[in-house]
């Protein structure tokens, strides 16, 4: 019965750790598109905005590549790695919500946020 929990654990472990991936890469997509749809040469909210969609958009794309490839991370390198992806998740969502028609991009950072929130504890 041990071995059967321990498994079912790994599973969901497993799944935990692909559908944050997937979210990562979701977020990672929406970021860089909308901040290529902002005016480089726009306000100074823009341009900030711009700025840390282009950001999200890496620390997500460096979360994915943290779960999704053997590096050998240790658990806690791992856990704050999750964290800031989703503290910067969190931000871009605030600032997208600055601007009409992001909606998609900070629905995809709140995604993006829950899914590393619950792969956390799933490391627990």
């Amino acid at each position: 019965m041990t071995q059967q929990t321990s498994q079912q654990e790994l599973y969901r472990f497993l799944e935990d750790r692909f559908a944050c991936a997937q979210a990562c890469t979701e977020c990672a997509r929406a970021c860089a598109l909308r901040a290529g749809v902002l005016d480089p040469g726009g306000t100074a909210l823009v341009e900030q905005v711009r700025r840390k969609g282009i950001m999200c958009a890496e620390v997500c794309d460096a979360t994915c590549r943290a779960l999704t490839e053997e590096t050998g991370r240790d658990e806690t390198g791992l856990r704050v790695q999750l964290e800031w992806c989703r503290a910067v998740c969190l931000e871009s969502a605030q600032a997208f919500d600055t601007q009409p028609g992001a909606e998609k991009s900070a629905d995809a950072c709140r995604a993006c946020a829950a899914a590393c929130t619950e792969f956390m504890v799933a490391l627990r």
